[in-house]
């Protein structure tokens, strides 16, 4: 296997503990972690980067912290834009001091893309705003598919020719850097070889709705609402951090009360944050599904259930 890009040579490769938001994945990986004794975690959450988001990213405690070392949370504020790029960086550096200390890194999360930018070590093509105003400008998003077919005919296949987003990206890229988008990675469609570890948590559906819909109202027991107030009262939040799951229902509650508006609600916006937090699983299970190198532990109600089998896969990992 050609040397990964961002694992240090020579160092154990990581395991990595993916699944849907509220599948107890990072509860898991933290028992396992108790249990081996020389296991550090690396985040792969794009939300928990971000200093202040804490009960709403359900990223772990103080006291959890300070057990068991984290990595690659509290990177930056909520006002400054993080992307998959600045990630790659942040976990090499993670790697890199987790196998100085010899020490076994267990990637734990569920952003997908973020994931597989590890996973794979592929190659994330920069910004290149000029390119991206122009196209901007374009109204026909089935025009630019179609040129984009004839610059990088691969890039476009995987598209939908109506996906203006991806089109306009692909194109920014293909243009900006003379390079074709589908060069600078496999595709989420692709899966190599890799020697990373992957397992991955299950629970039925209607499981992780139920978790969903309990951990929100966990959160705002614990002092969710008090956390986006102050965020809130600050300077405006970067795009990314103010799309938030559950963030951005409640400053959407907050902005209507400054503003003297009645709606929505905090109830509205609560059954909104379930709702989209819902949706947003069952993508992420589609997501994880599509990989065929992921080993499944299937639980019923309780992630724990199946404990004792991720530490002997850990051990066969690593050796025991």
């Amino acid at each position: 296997m050609a040397e990964h890009r961002l694992l240090p040579p020579g160092a154990p490769a990581p395991l990595a503990i993916v699944g849907t938001t509220a599948s107890g994945k990072s509860s898991l990986a933290l028992a396992l972690a108790r249990r081996r004794g020389d296991v550090e975690l690396v985040s792969v959450d794009s939300m928990q980067v971000y200093r202040g988001m804490d009960l709403g990213t359900a990223k772990p405690t103080v006291a959890e912290q300070a057990e068991v070392r984290h990595h690659v949370i509290d990177l930056v504020d909520p006002t400054e834009t993080f992307d998959v790029r600045r990630f790659q960086v942040a976990v090499a550096d993670a790697l890199a001091d987790i196998a100085d200390r010899d020490r076994r890194a267990v990637l734990v999360g569920g952003t997908g893309l973020y994931l597989q930018a590890v996973i794979d070590g592929f190659e994330i093509p920069g910004q290149f705003p000029e390119v991206a105003a122009d196209l901007a400008a374009e109204p026909d998003t089935v025009a630019m598919h179609a040129r984009l077919a004839e610059l990088d005919p691969l890039a476009a296949a995987r598209m939908e020719p109506t996906n203006r987003r991806r089109v306009v990206r692909a194109l920014e890229v293909t243009l900006g850097s003379g390079r074709p988008f589908s060069s600078y990675g496999p595709g989420v469609d692709a899966y190599g070889d890799t020697p990373v570890r992957l397992v991955g948590i299950r629970l039925p559906g209607e499981v992780i709705a139920a978790r969903i819909e309990a951990r929100y109202a966990e959160q705002m027991a614990d002092g969710f609402l008090a956390e986006v107030e102050a965020l809130h009262a600050g300077p405006p939040l970067s795009r990314t951090a103010a799309q938030a799951l559950g963030y951005r229902e409640l400053l959407a509650h907050l902005d209507a009360r400054v503003a003297g508006r009645d709606r929505p609600t905090l109830d509205e916006a609560l059954d909104e944050a379930v709702r989209r937090t819902r949706a947003f699983a069952r993508r992420q299970r589609a997501w994880f599904r599509r990989d065929p190198r992921i080993a499944w532990l299937d639980a019923v109600h309780d992630p724990a259930e199946r404990l004792d089998d991720l530490i002997a896969l850990a051990d066969d990992h690593w050796g025991g």
